[in-house]
C-alpha cells in the first residue's frame, strides 16, 4: 500500500520541493501551510506519518503534536531550526518519533520517513488473507505488551505508546534487570544507519515515563544508571 505523508510548514518552497521529492519517491503526499489548518485534517483523516515544521504562525508545531498526540498516535517528525536544542527537547518529549534540523537534506528526510514506517509496519497485525505471523505478547510484572496489536497495559490499564516509545521500552522489558546502553536501545528504535544522539533516546525514555506515571504516580520500573544506560525492573 501507498503510504502518505502530510507536510506541514509555512514555507511553501519547502511544500514544494519536499512534496515532489516524496512523490518521485512513490509516497502520497498532503500539504498544509500552517497548524490550524493541519490539525482537523490529521485527525478525521490520519496520514500514515506527518512532516512539522516547529516555527508557524497561528498554531505552532509544537503545540499542533500536542493537541494531535491527545487524539492519536500517528509517527511524527519536526522539522526544527538549526542547533535549536530546547525545541528538540521539547517536540521529543510530547511524543514526537525524530526530528531533522534545518537546513535539511532531503534524502535524510526520505531516509527518516522510510525508517519509520518500517517500525511501524513492524507493530502492526499481518494483513488478512495468508498465514498470519503474531508476535508474542511480553509480560513482566505488571507490565504487558503485545506487539501485534502494539498494546501496552500496566496493571491492566491502558498506555498508549508512539512506535519509537513502544520499541524502546520492549528492549529493555526483553531482558529485566540488564542494562542497556543508549546505542543498543538506538539501534532497536531506528534499525538503521541514521545518526542520533544521546538526547533523543534520553528524551523518549522521559517520554515513557511521563505516561505510566499518569496511569500509576508510582511507577519506577525504568532505572537510570548513570554513564552506562537503562534498565527494565520487573520487581
Amino acid at each position: 500500500m501507498t503510504a502518505t505523508i502530510a507536510l506541514v510548514d509555512d514555507d511553501r518552497n519547502i511544500l514544494t520541493s519536499v512534496s515532489i521529492a516524496l512523490q518521485t519517491e512513490g509516497f502520497l503526499t498532503r500539504v498544509y501551510s500552517d497548524g490550524e489548518s493541519a490539525l482537523k485534517a490529521l485527525i478525521d483523516n490520519p496520514p500514515d506519518l506527518a512532516v512539522l515544521d516547529i516555527k508557524m504562525p497561528k498554531m505552532d508545531g509544537l503545540e499542533l503534536l500536542r493537541k494531535l498526540r491527545e487524539k492519536s498516535t500517528i509517527p511524527v517528525i519536526f522539522l526544527t531550526s538549526k542547533d535549536d536544542e530546547l525545541d528538540e527537547a521539547l517536540g521529543l518529549a510530547m511524543g514526537a518519533d525524530d526530528y531533522i534540523a534545518k537546513p535539511f537534506s532531503q534524502r535524510l528526510l526520505i531516509a527518516r520517513i522510510r525508517a519509520i514506517l518500517r517500525r511501524t509496519e513492524a507493530a502492526q497485525p499481518s494483513a488478512e488473507g495468508g498465514e498470519e505471523v503474531t508476535a508474542e505478547a511480553l509480560e513482566r510484572g505488571r507490565l504487558t505488551m503485545d506487539p501485534a496489536r502494539h498494546r501496552v497495559t500496566w496493571n491492566g490499564t491502558n498506555v498508549t505508546l508512539t512506535v519509537t516509545e513502544f520499541l524502546i521500552l520492549e528492549t529493555l522489558a526483553q531482558r529485566p534487570g540488564i542494562v542497556k546502553t543508549r546505542n543498543q536501545l538506538m539501534d532497536a528504535a531506528y534499525q538503521d544507519d541514521i545518526y542520533v544522539d544521546d538526547r533523543t533516546i534520553d528524551s523518549h525514555i522521559k517520554r515513557v515515563r511521563r505516561k505510566f506515571r499518569q496511569v500509576d504516580p508510582e511507577f519506577d520500573a525504568i532505572e537510570t544508571l548513570y554513564g552506562a544506560g537503562y534498565r527494565f525492573s520487573d520487581e
